[in-house]
């Protein structure tokens, strides 16, 4: 069953973390998000919510990347009941995909608790003072990439990009839960 995003508070600061990436290398939010825009991606290698956006967002970020764009992918899934999301996997899917950003690592799931993330996809766009500015859906056609008419994310981003107000409507992003931790495991 998909869960939506709920609505964010617009203008809080982005919460600070210090994570692995998928190759071991720790990461810290200052490295990774120093853009005129920063995106910050919850995502997973199980979800057919983040599998079927995986494109559309590789080719968003090329796109503004020489704009000033910096993309970082969180994965805070429970690997012990989810392995297709364990380190290694998440690796392999980094590797063949070509991933132009960090994948990174968030095991105890405390950066999803900081950012109050939701869902796997989950978008969070702060700006170059990383204040958030957006919090809502890549486009309006999360399924068929073909029937896209609004690209709600990419106008949040050129927006920033401009030193303009982001007035894209925010809607929910939809997806899977973040497979939390049960306190037993």
């Amino acid at each position: 069953m998909p869960v939506a995003t709920p609505a964010a508070a617009l203008g809080l600061p982005c919460p600070d973390f210090t994570l692995p990436d998928v190759f071991g290398r720790r990461r810290a939010r200052d490295e990774v998000l120093d853009g005129r825009a920063n995106l910050v991606v919850f995502f997973c290698n199980h979800c057919p919510y983040a599998q079927a956006v995986e494109e559309r967002l590789i080719a968003l970020h090329r796109e503004h990347v020489p704009a000033g764009l910096r993309t970082a992918l969180v994965c805070s899934n429970d690997a012990t009941h989810y392995p297709d999301d364990a380190p290694d996997r998440l690796r392999a899917r980094a590797e063949q995909r070509d991933y132009p950003f960090p994948y990174l690592v968030d095991e105890s799931q405390g950066t999803a608790r900081a950012f109050d993330a939701a869902c796997t996809p989950d978008f969070f766009l702060f700006d170059g003072e990383r204040r958030l500015v957006y919090r809502g859906r890549l486009d309006d056609n999360w399924k068929r990439p073909d029937q896209v008419k609004r690209r709600e994310l990419h106008e949040a981003i050129a927006a920033v990009l401009a030193a303009q107000p982001v007035a894209t409507a925010q809607h929910p992003s939809l997806g899977c839960s973040i497979k939390w931790r049960q306190p037993a495991d």
